[in-house]
Formats: C-alpha cells, structure tokens, sequence
C-alpha cells in the first residue's frame, strides 16, 4: 500500500504543469502564434526565391513542416527542461533544385558569385575556401577537395543556418544522393502542418528532368514559444 502511494504521488507529480492538449490548440491559433508562422515561413521562402532567382540551380519542390508541441511535466528530480515553456513551436523547411550534372562547377560556382555581392541571402562566396575547392574539382583542376581518397564532395554547410547538400555525379561506385522525400503525416493546423509544394513532384521526377537534384535545407525555426510565466518568444 505504501509503495502504491508513493507512486501514484510520483505519478501525480510528473502530470502537475504539463500544457494541455486544449491549452496547445488555443495558443498555436492565436493571432500572435499566426503572425509569428506567417513572417517566419515567408522569409524563408524569400530565400529559396533569391537562390532560384541569382543561381543556376532551377527551383522544383518546397517542403514545410511546422509543429507545435506542448511543455512536459517538470519531473520528480529534474529542475529544467520542457516543463519551462508552455508551448513551443518550430518549422522546418527544404528546397529542392534541379541542375545539369554535366555543369555541376558552373552551378556552384554560380552559387558562390550570388553571395559574394552585398546583401545577399546566400551565405556561400568565393570567400569560402573549401566551396572553391569544390568548383575546382567538378573543373578537373584538383583532387578531392576533403583529401586524397575522401570522394567526390556533396555538402557545403553555414552554421547554423543552411545546409546545401546534391547528387554525388562522379564518384566510382556507389555515390550518394538526395533522399526521397518523406511521406506527410496527417495534417492539424495550426498544431502540425505538412506541405510539399507541389504535391505531385517528387525527388525522383526532379531527377529525371534534370539530371542532378541540390537540396537546400534550413535550420529549425524556434518561431514562437511561450513560456510557463507567460512570456512570449517570436521568432
């Protein structure tokens, strides 16, 4: 019976504070939660248009996937963590392009001119040693930009914000490529969203008409978090 108690007091504990599923809906659906998804989804997608617009790359498939998801229970013996916020809401989003293999160095060389200018949205330039490395072997000028042996390159990368990955095109053997996309799971806006823009477009048909496919993936975007005082985060 003792043991029973304290459980069911252990029990009781780790529900005390958890945001209710109710609690969840109203705050993701609030007008300050809509403004704060809006504005960050639409500067993403500001973005992806700047690179389809000043690259060689060609713009094919957008996916969103947005959550928000509530605080847990502060535990027994645990001090932080979920239990600080009430909700807490983030977006995820990928840009896939499309490229002509047999210009792979025209293409990201074209990316790295559109960063060097002033204010641009691409934080890849010719200032970047490795990502001139890699022009200079899709060129044939050089080896493996990462060290004799390492292969073809297929990723450059801006902490923390963007990450470009493509198809591997010339490596011997088995060569990495972009991963199809996964499937969305049922939506329920505004507390989970799923799109993929368009929908009938998949990797494998970016593939086919073009030849080599870049995916452009931004870092999860905190957009909007309220914490268990009441204060609010956006963005």
């Amino acid at each position: 019976m003792v043991c029973s108690a304290a459980l069911l007091a252990v029990s009781a504990c780790s529900q005390d504070g958890a945001t209710s599923p109710k609690t969840v809906r109203k705050l993701a659906g609030s007008a300050e939660a809509a403004q704060a998804r809006k504005q960050a989804e639409q500067e993403i997608r500001e973005t992806i248009t700047y690179w389809d617009a000043h690259t060689a790359l060609s713009l094919g498939l957008v996916t969103v996937d947005d959550s928000c998801v509530g605080g847990q229970a502060r535990g027994l013996f645990s001090v932080d963590g979920d239990d600080q916020y009430k909700i807490h809401c983030t977006m995820y989003v990928n840009a896939y392009f499309g490229a002509d293999p047999d210009h792979a160095a025209d293409t990201i060389d074209s990316i790295l001119t559109a960063g060097d200018h002033r204010g641009s949205r691409i934080p890849f330039g010719h200032d970047f040693f490795y990502a001139t490395k890699v022009v200079d072997y899709y060129r044939g000028k050089t080896g493996d930009p990462q060290g004799p042996g390492t292969g073809e390159p297929n990723e450059l990368f801006s902490a923390p914000t963007i990450t470009l990955d493509w198809d591997q095109v010339r490596q011997d053997g088995k060569r990495q490529r972009i991963e199809e996309l996964p499937a969305c799971s049922p939506g329920d806006p505004p507390v989970q969203r799923c799109l993929r823009e368009p929908a009938s477009t998949s990797v494998t048909n970016l593939r086919d008409k073009y030849g080599m496919v870049f995916k452009l993936a931004f870092s999860g975007n905190n957009y909007f978090t309220v914490s268990k005082d009441g204060r609010t985060v956006s963005g």
